[in-house]
């Protein structure tokens, strides 16, 4: 702002800063006052990092050279009776689709709609949560949230795990034993029923196996209620509904083949 007094001139300047320029000048604060609660990026909090990075990868390196990584068997093509499963990171998405509610009519719901939602609330965790406080205490919803989800998963990984477990122990190495004679070769629900269905096209005639696994000595791994329960819904390569007798019929053919040990 300029100021005429006769022949001189007077310049004011006029400032609006609410700092005052006789003052201190602002500056943030020495670590040293906040003990315990801060330190410098580099190198004291970038070196921590690098430590934990180290023993983490050194951990891994020896479990991956320590432990030989279980690999499935020699594929088969003639062995219908082997069950895959994919990999363990995807156990409990394959476990997920077993249920009603998500799987058949509904399998869009496992497949798209709750993977989409679990993706899309980690994509925006950063903005569902914006708490400040570290301590997963003083978080409850992140962190009930978290272990929730993590809880779900072993679950779920462990019951795909336990379930092919027990399905591969009950399923008959190649079907059955692959040797041995037939059981009552003259009882009708051989004669009758095996020869007359579409049970001989795939496991043989004379259960030696022929597309299918062979069924020789099948009774010493299945009942008959869990022979029943393979014929109507199927493993492996075998589809459900290949049996066109009736359930008298059906529960025959099932007591005979539990009786081939």
């Amino acid at each position: 702002m300029a100021q005429d007094n006769g022949n001189n001139k007077e310049i004011i300047y006029v400032g609006d800063s609410k700092v005052r320029a006789n003052g201190p000048k602002p500056a943030p604060k020495d670590y040293s006052e906040f003990p315990g609660r801060t330190e410098p990026f580099f190198p004291n909090f970038l070196l921590k990092e690098w430590m934990v990075a180290v023993v983490v990868l050194v951990g891994f390196m020896t479990l991956v050279m320590a432990e030989e990584p279980p690999l499935e068997k020699m594929a088969d093509p003639n062995d219908t009776s082997y069950i895959p499963v994919p990999d363990w990171y995807f156990l409990f998405l394959y476990q997920l689709l077993k249920f009603k509610w998500a799987s058949g009519p509904f399998v869009v719901i496992g497949t798209v709609v709750i993977p989409g939602i679990a993706l899309t609330a980690l994509l925006l965790a950063p903005w569902l949560d914006r708490s400040k406080e570290r301590r997963p205490l003083k978080r409850p919803v992140a962190t009930g949230l978290m272990l929730l989800t993590l809880v779900a998963m072993v679950i779920l990984t462990w019951e795909a795990v336990d379930e092919h477990e027990k399905q591969m122990a009950s399923a008959p190495s190649g079907g059955g034993d692959g040797g041995g004679e037939i059981v009552a070769a003259d009882d009708p629900a051989y004669t009758e029923i095996y020869k007359n269905q579409s049970c001989a096209q795939c496991h043989g005639e004379n259960l030696e196996g022929v597309n299918g696994p062979s069924l020789l000595g099948v009774g010493k791994k299945l009942k008959a209620e869990d022979i029943i329960q393979i014929i109507d819904n199927g493993r492996g390569a075998m589809p459900p509904g290949t049996f066109q007798g009736t359930d008298e019929e059906k529960k025959k053919l099932a007591e005979w083949l539990a009786k081939q040990k």
